[in-house]
């Protein structure tokens, strides 16, 4: 069961990316302030809960969070200043944009930008276990998927519709085949070798 809170002293907003190990499209966060103990049966990792689902609490998390706001860096931001830097950008838009400003922030993951003066904690797999960073999680996971979606109709050869610009063996064939689109992050020399397919060793 999810922390309702990492702490009840002032007000804290989840934070949470979707698609910085992915090949093509932008990177998404989303910032997200619950209400005190929100609770919902689904809320989870995105990444562990089904698709309907998701969308499901997308509206649920849109209609009841104290606040939220999620924000994008894309293709040729990530190629110029690399996926990192790119990830914090794009979380420090979604801080940025809330309409509730927070006093503290929780990071999932380990390492992050500190923005402004606002103290922050990072929580290694943060989304399966604060709310309001899974809630992040999904908000981020959701806006993505329906970036991808709609780039699957420009480029429907590398099957976005289903790997939502991932690495997965039918993406990979189809750029081995096709090249690289316009949407593609060149930075991550996806072509060079087999043994460069995997994003995962930029980090």
């Amino acid at each position: 069961m999810l922390q309702s809170h990492y702490q009840d002293k002032v007000v804290e907003a989840g934070i949470d990316e979707a698609g910085r190990g992915c090949y093509a499209g932008p990177v998404f966060a989303a910032a997200v302030i619950l209400p005190a103990n929100f609770y919902h049966p689904l809320l989870n990792d995105s990444k562990q809960v089904k698709e309907k689902e998701r969308d499901l609490l997308r509206s649920i998390i849109e209609k009841e969070s104290l606040a939220y706001a999620v924000a994008s860096v894309d293709h040729l931001q990530i190629d110029r200043i690399n996926i990192l830097q790119a990830t914090y950008k794009a979380m420090h838009l979604a801080i940025a944009q809330l309409q509730s400003s927070p006093a503290f922030l929780l990071i999932d993951g380990n390492r992050f930008k500190p923005y402004k003066k606002i103290p922050h904690q990072c929580i290694v797999k943060g989304d399966g276990k604060i709310a309001s960073i899974a809630a992040a999680s999904i908000l981020a996971k959701t806006y993505r998927d329906a970036f991808m979606q709609e780039a699957h109709l420009l480029y429907p050869q590398y099957g976005w519709n289903k790997n939502k610009g991932y690495g997965t063996a039918i993406h990979r064939a189809a750029i081995a085949k096709h090249g690289l689109c316009d949407l593609h992050r060149k930075s991550f020399n996806i072509i060079a070798s087999p043994s460069n397919m995997d994003a995962s060793s930029l980090f």
